[in-house]
């Protein structure tokens, strides 16, 4: 075993060789493969240097191409340079995804959701969405550090779960480590490296999350997050041009002197053309048609919506003993099982129907019913990220 040693941040955050989903090559670049250990069962585990990715097939055969060889990499036209100094009304960073209900014709938001503000007193002079963001200035060398948004993605799922993490860095190659999908709700020690392929142990049980070692390195520590003030109340014939709804989640970067507010983040437009939405705001209390959408109810179903493991796993579903729409909480929430804890009378019941491995949120039902008073069907949007399992 080997001990997890002091993370060398001048190596993995800083400097013109970042170590990031940066550094990774694209579809058009063949495979570099090489083995690295015997399996277990007598096969050979195969690592794609150039995409950064396993590359073993069934039975620990070499595969023809690595799992991450048709993934795009970030380029620098979509990569913001972000002067922290030049800000003095604060910047604010969200690892930005889909929303949970679309009937808009804008484009899929993901990536790292950005505002900017010159002086406290002025309007927003940053409000885009980028896949990656280089922070400068603050003290930092003059490359500064990057931040994609991959690392922001799970950033917002481990945290609306509830999990803190870490700065966790390969003892081989001092890759900084980002655990996805399964991994980012489920403290370990045991990690794979994405930079050099090898199984390493860190010195604790935890979650590695690059944008921890960010937050340390600008000496940036918790903001003050309160219910949002206002609420809302619309039909969607007023919007023709849709509406999006978000759960809010917290700011991995937060620099403003006023509080974040919590809520269900709303964007409604009049018309199809409009590149800025007439409502943009956060709410506390958001009813659309006469239909009250709770806010943890969106935000947990935010974050299901970006794990590759939960896909076709969350369903909404009433108890059978009962009939009380059925909300799984705590570990359930990310874990699909096949019996559940009613919430109301406490009796536990079967996952009804032919998947039984399932996790229960009310949500998908009731958007299905604002669905039927919308303008037009909703947009079903794809991340296509990888699944991170056991």
């Amino acid at each position: 075993m080997t001990s997890q040693l002091q993370p060398p941040k001048q190596l993995t955050l800083f400097g013109p060789s970042i170590p990031s989903t940066l550094d990774v090559a694209g579809p058009n670049v063949s495979c570099d493969v090489i083995a690295l250990e015997k399996r277990r069962d007598g096969g050979t585990r195969y690592w794609c240097r150039a995409h950064r990715a396993d590359a073993t097939a069934k039975g620990g055969t070499m595969a023809a191409r690595c799992r991450r060889a048709d993934t795009v990499p970030i380029h620098a036209d979509e990569t913001l340079t972000l002067d922290l100094d030049k800000y003095l009304g604060g910047v604010a960073l969200w690892g930005a995804v889909p929303a949970v209900y679309d009937t808009t014709r804008q484009k899929m938001d993901r990536g790292i959701h950005v505002h900017t503000r010159l002086t406290m007193e002025s309007s927003k002079d940053t409000d885009w969405t980028y896949r990656a963001v280089q922070l400068v200035g603050r003290g930092l060398p003059e490359e500064g550090i990057v931040v994609s948004e991959i690392d922001s993605i799970y950033y917002m799922t481990s945290s609306i779960f509830g999990f803190p993490m870490t700065f966790v860095t390969c003892t081989y190659c001092g890759w900084p480590h980002l655990d996805k999908d399964w991994f980012s709700v489920h403290p370990h020690r045991r990690h794979l490296c994405a930079g050099c392929g090898k199984y390493f142990y860190d010195r604790m049980t935890g979650i590695g999350n690059p944008i921890s070692g960010v937050l340390d390195a600008l000496d940036v520590g918790k903001h003050k997050i309160v219910p949002a003030e206002k609420t809302l109340d619309i039909n969607q014939s007023e919007y023709p041009g849709g509406i999006q709804i978000w759960g809010s989640n917290p700011a991995f970067l937060w620099t403003q002197p006023k509080p974040e507010r919590e809520g269900i983040h709303v964007h409604a437009f009049r018309t199809d053309s409009q590149v800025e939405p007439t409502l943009d705001d956060t709410f506390r209390e958001v009813t659309i048609d006469g239909i009250r959408l709770d806010p943890i109810m969106v935000r947990v179903l935010m974050a299901q919506n970006v794990m590759p493991s939960l896909e076709s796993r969350v369903r909404s579903m009433n108890c059978t003993n009962c009939s009380h729409s059925q909300f799984d909480l705590g570990e359930a929430a990310y874990m699909p099982l096949p019996r559940h804890t009613c919430l109301e009378c406490d009796q536990q019941f079967p996952t009804p129907g032919r998947l039984r491995n399932v996790v229960a949120n009310p949500l998908p039902a009731i958007l299905a019913e604002l669905a039927k008073l919308a303008p037009r069907p909703p947009q079903k949007h794809r991340l296509d990220l990888l699944p991170e399992t056991l």
